[in-house]
Parts: structure tokens; C-alpha cells; sequence
């Protein structure tokens, strides 16, 4: 019998929902009347724009529960956050209980969302003005709302379908869904979202667009047809996850292929949805990219940073595994003939950053050779900024602009990556491997490959569990930082072996003939139980409703 889940009255949001800031930018809804606002389409708009927030943005917005962007990588085996934001420490510490999700739960923001979505798609067609417009406002609420579900899906499995806004007369008691019936359910209203959006253009930058829905249906139909949530392997599954991402394949959409790290600073071709931010309605220069990421020497914060579990998932330039003893990879010059996306994504021991005369005047470090005056190095414990030094020795690069002058400005507007191409081709090669296609996953591996710059095409043979670790490897890295591994290796069911590993770092240390050694070293012990696939309902929403937990907790 399905559980009852008693929808409190924290999703009783009011209409006028007001916000710090919102990702086009239009003023809060908080001065108009319920009324007024569904009598006029301008309005309407605005309260639209507002629903935007459901999605993750680049900012760092200091544990609010409704972006955890960065938290996802440091609470998987890919980064280490040095000041525990988000209370990851509790998920990798394996301590995580019902009591203690603290800022990582996302149950009752996401409800609230939810809720004003419907109050919206409750509204809006009795708004009046013009119909396209209406209907542009519909499809992107839709794909909004459908978001929002797939958020809580992904965390928790099956949750209440709420179709319907609640007032203060409804009946709370709701049952709580399996994961297929929200799973079908959102790629549904996807398909609604992507026919009422079909007049729009398919590149509206940081809106909406058909594009945009179709992408998130793939990655929805990828998670449900995954070990996690397809047991018994149906293909029936695999093959709906295959369509849909051949459905966003063959739209206009292209890789990139500029300067790969220009791909997360830049408008282009590959790009189908990203979260816009201006740097305008940032509350605090510390939400900037640059600040919170970059390393200790040019006065960032380092605070998210890349483990060696992620650096030694990047292979050689030739694109075999570091473990291949046929790779030349040498531990002792670990960053010679790498990936070239390792060159774009972190900055490691020797690796510049940006311009060091931007750094110079603005925060007093000396010279361009300021790292040769510190033990260890400008970046290291015993560098200039010692509270601020990544614990891993390696920063990300990825998603930071290294060109602009830091002595004008302290962050650069950015926006975040919800769905792009590359995404696309990735679910395909995984979904056509489970469906035996294994010269068609292989293909669409290797065009993300060659354009990443690795300059030997995979064994046309490669098949079974090598072919789906390779699938898995170049998911790892194509994909890092981008709030994919943390799922990832939960619905592949692996989180119990890769979880379980300590995090690594490296310690440098320099000899007196110029050579260096490379110690790797433990970061932080990691420990994932059996439970921990899913999150717990949070114990205040069990308390009020009697609902089962979900397992282990």
C-alpha cells in the first residue's frame, strides 16, 4: 500500500515570493496583489522569471539548500571542500541521518516550488493578452515544475505527485509515488513543455526552449533506465533513453570546438540550457566563481578542490587509462602528456592560472616568481595565503575566467551548465552499449575524444565491461564539476566502491637539484553505506506524517 504524505504548510508559499536576486533579473513580485498579477501577462512573466531559481546556478551561495552546484562534487570521490559547506562532511563521513542533513536536504524548498509552479499553470489561462506569449510562459513553468520533481527523484526515489496548488481547504494527505510513475510523469510534462515551446527559438540563451526539455527528458529516461532504478535490465528502458537523446542529437546543436575551456566561459554552439547570473544581484563578492575556486596565490579560496582520485581518472594524450602499463605514465612526472582536458580543467603544481599582473598591485605578492620566495610554493601551507591553501595541492580551472583584471573587478557575470551537447552524445553512447550497440557507443565516444584533442580512436573491439568503464571513465571527465559524478555513480550502483575510498591529494616537495617528489597522500576517509544511495526523508516531515523512510535509515 503507498505511503501517506501529509504536504505541510511550508509549500502554502505565498504568491508574492520575493528574492535576493532572479536569473533574468526583473523586480520582485512582492509589491502586486494575486489579483493584479493574473490580470496582467507582464506579471505573469515576472513571476515566471522567479521560478527560475529551482535551477542550480554558478554562484556560491553560502548553504542555501536550493543550489548545491559546488557541494555535489565534494560530497562524491571528485573534490574535497575545504570549509565543509553544506554539511558534505556528514554525507562522507557516513554519519548522515534523518536528523542531520542539515543544508544538503532539499525537501521543503523544492515543494515550495513546486507549489507556486502550480498555482501558475493554475492561472495562466485565464490571463489575458497574447496567446504565444501565454504559451511560452506555460512550457517553460512546465519544464520548471518538471525539474523540480526530478530534483527530489534523484535524491529521495519516489516521492508525491502534486499536480495541483493546495489552499488552506485541501486535504494534505497525498500518496507517495513509485520512482517509474514520477519518472514517467516528468518526461510527460517534458513533452508538454517541449510542444508549447516549439515556436521558440531552439538557442534562447538562458531561457526555456524545446531543446532544453528534450535534454533534461534524456537525462531523466538515462537515470530510470540505470541499475539503480532498472533492476531486472529492461531494454524497453534503454531504448526510450536512447531515443530521446538521438531526439536532441538531431537538433542544431554542435560541439564546440574552440578553446575547451572557453566552453564553460563562453556563448557557443554546444551550450542547449545554462542558469545565467549577473554579477549585478550578487548579495557578496565572495559568490564569485573565480574567488571560491582559484588557488591561494592569486587570492582565491580554494575551497572546492579537485581530488587525485579525479586527476588520475584523466588518462594520456594517446587516451589510454594512467594504469595502462603501456601509457608511460610516470607518478614522478605525473602531469607530462595528459588528457588535454586536464590542462583545461585543473591547475596543478606548475600550472599557471591566469595574468600575474593582475594579481600583483592588487594583493601585494611580489613578483611573477612570488612562489620561489615561499617554502613549498606561493600555493602551499607555507605559501602567502596559508588559511586559503588547497588541502588536495590542485585547484579548478574549469568555469573560470583567468583572463579578466582582477585589480577592476572580483567576479565576472558566469552561468551554469544544465544541459550541452556533449551530455547528450554521453547518455547515447551509454544507452546504444546497454542495447548491444557497441560500435555506435564507441562512435560517439570518440567524437567527444577527438574533440577534446586525444589523439588515438578506442579499439573498434572494445565490448563488455571495458567498453562500459571507458563509457563510465569519459563520463568522469567530460562531465567533472559539473554536478553529474555525485548521481552518477549512485544510479550506475557503484557509490559503494568508489565512495569508500579515501580522498587523495598530493604533497610536493622540492630537492636541492630541482627535481621534486610527488607523495600521495591521504585527504580525507570517506565511508558509504548501503543506505546512503538515497537521502533520508527529512525526520521533521516523518514526524508529522507517520511515512515509511526510505531504506537503511
Amino acid at each position: 500500500m503507498k505511503n501517506k504524505i501529509l504536504i505541510c504548510c511550508y509549500i502554502l508559499c505565498a504568491i508574492m515570493t520575493s528574492c535576493k536576486k532572479d536569473v533574468l533579473n526583473k523586480t520582485p513580485l512582492d509589491s502586486y496583489t494575486d489579483q493584479s498579477v493574473w490580470n496582467d501577462l507582464s506579471l505573469a512573466e515576472a513571476f515566471t522569471n522567479n521560478l527560475y531559481n529551482i535551477l542550480p546556478n554558478a554562484e556560491h551561495n553560502w548553504d542555501n539548500t536550493t543550489n548545491r552546484t559546488w557541494a555535489l562534487s565534494s560530497a562524491s570521490d571528485e573534490a574535497y571542500n575545504k570549509f565543509d559547506d553544506y554539511n558534505a562532511s556528514v554525507m562522507n563521513s557516513g554519519t548522515l541521518t534523518p536528523d542531520n542533513l542539515g543544508n544538503f536536504d532539499i525537501w521543503a524548498p523544492t515543494y515550495g516550488i513546486i507549489q507556486n509552479c502550480n498555482i501558475f499553470l493554475s492561472k495562466i489561462d485565464n490571463v489575458p493578452g497574447d496567446a504565444a506569449l501565454r504559451d511560452r510562459l506555460k512550457g517553460e513553468v512546465t519544464y520548471l515544475r518538471a525539474y523540480a520533481y526530478f530534483k527530489l527523484i534523484r535524491d529521495y526515489g519516489g516521492v508525491p505527485l502534486i499536480k495541483q496548488p493546495f489552499d488552506l481547504n485541501s486535504s494534505f494527505e497525498i500518496s507517495r509515488s513509485s520512482y517509474d510513475e514520477c519518472s514517467n510523469f516528468i518526461s510527460d510534462e517534458l513533452d508538454k513543455a517541449s510542444e508549447l515551446l516549439k515556436k521558440q527559438s531552439s538557442t534562447t540563451y538562458g531561457r526555456v526552449t524545446t531543446a532544453a526539455a528534450l535534454a533534461l527528458k534524456s537525462t531523466v529516461l538515462l537515470y530510470a533506465a540505470s541499475p539503480q532504478w532498472n533492476t531486472t535490465n529492461d531494454l524497453a528502458k534503454w531504448k526510450r533513453a536512447s531515443d530521446a537523446a538521438k531526439a536532441v542529437i538531431d537538433l542544431p546543436f554542435q560541439l564546440f570546438k574552440g578553446n575547451y575551456a572557453d566552453l564553460f566561459t563562453t556563448k557557443n554552439s554546444e551550450l542547449i540550457m545554462v542558469r545565467l547570473t549577473n554579477k549585478k544581484y550578487m548579495w557578496s563578492a565572495f559568490q564569485g566563481v573565480e574567488m571560491f575556486l582559484s588557488a591561494s596565490g592569486y587570492h582565491g579560496w580554494a575551497s572546492f578542490a579537485p581530488s587525485q582520485n579525479l586527476v588520475d581518472a584523466f588518462g594520456t594524450l594517446d587516451g589510454k587509462d594512467i594504469t595502462d602499463p603501456s601509457s608511460g605514465y610516470n607518478p614522478q612526472q605525473p602531469y607530462l602528456n595528459r588528457d588535454p582536458r586536464f590542462y583545461h580543467d585543473i591547475v596543478y603544481d606548475g600550472r599557471p592560472y591566469g595574468k600575474p599582473e593582475f594579481f600583483k598591485d592588487r594583493y601585494n605578492v611580489g613578483s611573477t616568481n612570488a612562489a620561489e620566495f615561499y617554502e613549498g610554493g606561493l600555493d602551499s601551507p607555507q605559501g602567502w595565503d596559508k588559511w586559503n591553501n588547497s588541502v588536495t595541492r590542485y585547484t579548478f580551472r574549469k568555469y573560470c575566467d583567468t583572463t579578466y583584471n582582477f585589480n577592476n573587478e572580483t567576479q565576472t557575470n558566469k552561468f551554469w551548465v544544465i544541459s550541452r551537447l556533449s551530455e547528450i552524445y554521453l547518455n547515447y553512447a551509454e544507452a546504444q552499449f546497454y542495447l548491444g550497440n557497441n560500435g555506435t557507443a564507441i562512435q560517439y565516444l570518440d567524437l567527444i575524444r577527438e574533440r577534446a584533442g586525444i589523439k588515438n580512436k578506442l579499439p573498434s573491439t572494445l565490448a563488455g565491461t571495458n567498453l562500459e568503464n571507458k563509457i563510465r571513465n569519459e563520463r568522469q571527465i567530460e562531465l567533472c564539476l559539473e554536478g553529474h559524478r555525485y548521481y552518477d555513480v549512485r544510479r550506475w550502483k557503484i557509490a559503494s566502491i568508489t565512495e569508500n575510498k579515501p580522498l587523495m591529494g598530493v604533497i610536493i616537495t622540492k630537492n636541492g637539484n630541482a627535481s621534486k617528489n610527488y607523495n600521495y597522500t591521504q585527504v580525507q576517509t570517506r565511508v558509504f553505506k548501503p543506505q546512503h544511495y538515497l537521502l533520508p526523508i527529512p525526520k521533521s516531515e516523518i514526524n508529522r506524517t507517520k511515512l515509511n523512510q526510505n531504506p537503511g535509515y
